[in-house]
């Protein structure tokens, strides 16, 4: 057997005195409660009330697509694309743009990744079809200039108690009017 040195064997005794001191002050800690502390119970209790209702004051919930649901409707948009002959692809972001879901069917273009997400998070931006923003640009034509945002048809929103909650973006047809009536497919495809 290995001779240990006198540190070491001061240090490891000092290492179980303090172990066995924390398990003997915890055993006793635990078994003992003083009536003050049963009588603040309350006063937690009514604190932490206080709390929630100021959280509630300050926060807010939101509501969000599941990723079946997202699911769901990206394929749904696809399948209508797929049953008129169409190549494209289908993104699915969430109320903040962030891409859910992206579905890119069979000999789509590489330009239509990008194109339908942008789509999708332009739609759920403005909580409005991209066909009807892309008619805006006549009167502002520097929101075409707003990073992130793609003004063509082919984007519908998804809401929820009338707000926005996601976008569909279908981009790859040959006119954004099919790109659009392949997006409203799949918004639909929720309602059902």
């Amino acid at each position: 057997m290995k001779k240990l040195s006198l540190r070491t064997r001061v240090v490891t005794g000092a290492v179980a005195v303090a172990a066995l001191g924390a398990g003997t002050f915890g055993a006793v800690s635990a078994t003992a409660a003083p009536a003050e502390s049963v009588a603040a119970a309350p006063a937690a209790a009514t604190s932490a009330n206080s709390a929630k209702n100021t959280a509630e004051k300050n926060t807010t919930e939101s509501t969000h697509l599941t990723i079946d649901a997202a699911t769901k409707a990206a394929q749904a948009a696809l399948d209508a694309a797929e049953k008129e002959n169409q190549r494209v692809t289908v993104a699915v972001v969430d109320r903040n743009g962030n891409t859910i879901v992206t579905l890119r069917g069979d000999g789509a273009g590489p330009q239509s990744y990008e194109s339908a997400e942008k789509k999708a998070y332009t739609a759920v931006a403005w909580n409005a079809p991209t066909s009807e923003l892309a008619k805006r640009l006549e009167q502002a034509p520097n929101l075409k200039d707003i990073p992130g945002t793609l003004f063509l048809g082919g984007g519908a929103p998804v809401t929820a108690e009338n707000a926005p909650i996601a976008g569909i973006g279908v981009a790859g047809a040959p006119s954004g009017d099919l790109d659009e009536k392949f997006a409203q497919a799949g918004a639909a495809a929720l309602s059902r």
